[in-house]
């Protein structure tokens, strides 16, 4: 096929496919206004229209592939859309590529996959828990994950050609991130033991067979991926005093066993992955300080030689010939999916997702043709909205203006919300609830803020003014019940928080992986920690719950430090989260006050004290003589009083009393 002729097919295919969703998602999904607002569209709905565009991304990574590569045929039917009957993959010409994501939805995480050649982002699991953690077996017919759905955390196998699900590991702690031996036979996971994460070996076919450990340290060990040698393992650790990337050579003993790759001070490592010889190691590193953030690529026939800048990206994967990687990006609130060569040549433009990325593997996965039943049924679920909002009833507001409503049970200064928000909120604080087990929503340190209260220097125009926002109480990070992970997107820094669970029997919440920011350190007259607004503080123990990812669940946003937070503690705003409707500040402060109120070029002051001198009637004449003490010598010492005339008459003899 020429380079035209390609270039035509893809176009055409992107248009029909493209349509095809668009016509779906419109026809299925009625437009429907309630108490004269228009309410929030089912999520359903925003999840076809951004696989709408992941679908049309795909085919153009589709038609960018090396020639010589077969392409999918005009004539090949359709992908057939997630409302309707048994999915195909007989495009697939034989069996093709596989992405396997772990994708949130409304707080759970399920996976899903996609083939850039046929098959669009679907889902092959769901339910209220989640399954996060995916890896492709090496033969490829099998797919281990994570999951909470028997009430805690443990190892589950699922066949790929008939959907079934097994359980490997069955225990209390947490058993998350499983990586395959070479032989297929055996995962080496990430468990919660000792206070803190570990990385063990367990068999996949022999539930007697007994867990080996592989490390026993107080810092956080997590991530493995078992090398293509088999007998090494990379994981992350923390024992270094940040998160860095560490090998395990399996035929040594003791400290002798462990070798850091990465050793950056300021940058906290994730995610590593092998390519399919175990000549090169991928990773992610968060830089804190110098360097790129990114993806990184460490080569194992240079390994004193620092690791190589791909591109952007929070985790990436390898393809079967480790000449291409698919990786996860992201802003501040969305992430996306893209491709990248070996030289950092962007093969994909960034693809939206429906949520943040729990997983990512790639693979030539052997999928059954039609895919199994259970991937149907999950593909077919509907996923609910998680809240809609409710007007307040009450009179006509001038100017189209909108109530501010009271939060029911919350302390705050202002305990009042925004009309179209609260509902928001509401269902927020019920399910942090179930996650966590008590209220950490009864207390905020702000909700709505008066246009007539100051906050702090550089939050003249918080969000917290138009009644959109809330901040949670600061002060549980000083009782030791919730921590911040920084993160460095761009230009700006945004926080991660992350609140204790009530019962840390491991059926709530998930441990800390690593390690995160103690803003507080800056006070420890360290000039290296004040400059940098802080330190890395050690992995903290117990199980927690990732508020800023529940939060962006129900539509809530973090907001970015302001510039000069390294110097001042209340400007990393670390607690603040916002509902903006995609509206900017001065639309929102619109929906509250007249333009007049906005325009005025001085913020109306509540009423103080003058601070200027005032004329006070007073009795007393003037000028005043001041009585002054002093000492007359004598064997009894006696106080005396000296009174000192105006300065125009003589002085009076000393009166001694």
């Amino acid at each position: 096929m020429s380079l035209r002729g390609a270039f035509g097919f893809c176009r055409s295919s992107l248009l029909k496919i493209t349509s095809l969703h668009l016509l779906t998602s419109c026809l299925s999904s009625p437009i429907n206004r309630q108490n004269k607002k228009e309410s929030v569209p089912p999520r359903a709905f925003r999840v076809q229209k951004i696989l709408s565009l992941t679908i049309a991304a795909f085919l153009l990574f589709a038609c960018s592939q090396p020639v010589g590569q077969i392409p999918v045929s005009e004539d090949s039917p359709e992908p057939v859309s997630e409302a309707t009957g048994t999915l195909s993959a007989s495009q697939l010409n034989g069996g093709g590529e596989t992405i396997f994501l772990s994708i949130e939805e409304n707080g759970y995480a399920h996976l899903f996959i996609v083939q850039p050649q046929g098959l669009p982002l679907t889902r092959i699991t769901t339910g209220e828990w989640s399954d996060i953690a995916p890896a492709l077996s090496p033969d490829h017919t099998q797919l281990a994950f994570a999951s909470d759905r028997g009430g805690v955390w443990d190892l589950y196998v699922m066949n790929l050609q008939t959907g079934e699900v097994i359980q490997v590991t069955d225990s209390p702690e947490y058993d998350s991130a499983p990586s395959w031996s070479p032989d297929g036979q055996w995962l080496v996971y990430e468990t919660y033991l000792n206070e803190n994460l570990e990385i063990s070996v367990v068999s996949v076919n022999d539930p007697s067979a007994e867990i080996i450990p592989l490390t026993q340290n107080p810092a956080s060990d997590h991530s493995p991926v078992w090398a293509p040698d088999g007998r090494h393992v990379a994981f992350i650790s923390s024992r270094g005093g940040d998160s860095d990337v560490w090998l395990a050579s399996l035929d040594l003993a003791g400290d002798e066993r462990y070798q850091n790759l990465s050793n950056t001070p300021f940058a906290s490592e994730n995610h590593p992955v092998w390519n399919f010889d175990g000549s090169q190691l991928l990773w992610a590193s968060i830089s804190q300080t110098v360097g790129y953030s990114g993806l990184y690529v460490w080569n194992a026939n240079e390994p004193a030689r620092a690791a190589r800048w791909i591109g952007d990206g929070l985790m990436g994967a390898w393809d079967e010939t480790a000449q291409r990687l698919i990786a996860v990006t992201n802003a501040p609130n969305q992430y996306y999916l893209t491709s990248y060569d070996l030289q950092g040549n962007l093969l994909l433009a960034p693809s939206p997702l429906s949520g943040r990325v729990r997983g990512l593997a790639w693979g030539s996965a052997d999928l059954s043709d039609p895919l199994p039943e259970s991937f149907t049924r999950a593909a077919n679920d509907a996923i609910p909205a998680l809240w809609s909002p409710i007007v307040t009833p009450g009179p006509e507001v001038p100017g189209q203006r909108w109530y501010l409503v009271p939060i029911e049970n919350v302390q705050a200064p202002f305990p009042q919300l925004h009309d179209l928000v609260d509902e928001s909120f509401i269902a927020l604080r019920e399910r942090f609830i179930l996650e966590a087990g008590w209220d950490a929503f009864a207390s905020l340190e702000n909700a709505f803020v008066p246009l007539t209260t100051s906050l702090e220097p550089g939050m003249e125009e918080d969000w917290l003014y138009t009644g959109r926002a809330f901040a949670i109480n600061s002060l549980m990070a000083n009782a030791g019940w919730m921590v911040t992970l920084r993160e460095d997107i761009g230009a700006q820094t945004y926080w991660r928080v992350y609140i204790r669970c009530w019962v840390q029997d491991g059926s709530m919440g998930e441990p800390i992986h690593n390690a995160p920011w103690n803003l507080s350190a800056r006070y420890e007259l360290d000039p290296r920690t004040y400059e940098q607004g802080g330190e890395y503080a050690p992995v903290p123990s117990g199980y927690w719950v990732d508020v800023t990812d529940l939060a962006s669940a129900f539509g809530w946003e973090r907001l970015p430090a302001l510039p000069n937070w390294r110097t001042f503690y209340n400007g990393a705003r670390f607690t603040e989260f916002a509902l903006t409707g995609g509206s900017d500040w001065y639309t929102a402060m619109r929906e509250l006050y007249p333009a007049e109120a906005l325009v005025t070029p001085t913020r109306v002051l509540a009423p103080t004290l003058t601070p200027t001198n005032t004329a006070t009637s007073t009795s007393t004449p003037r000028p005043t003589r001041t009585p002054r003490m002093t000492f007359t010598p004598s064997l009894t010492p006696t106080i005396t009083l000296t009174l000192l005339p105006p300065t125009s008459t003589p002085t009076p003899p000393t009166i001694i009393p």
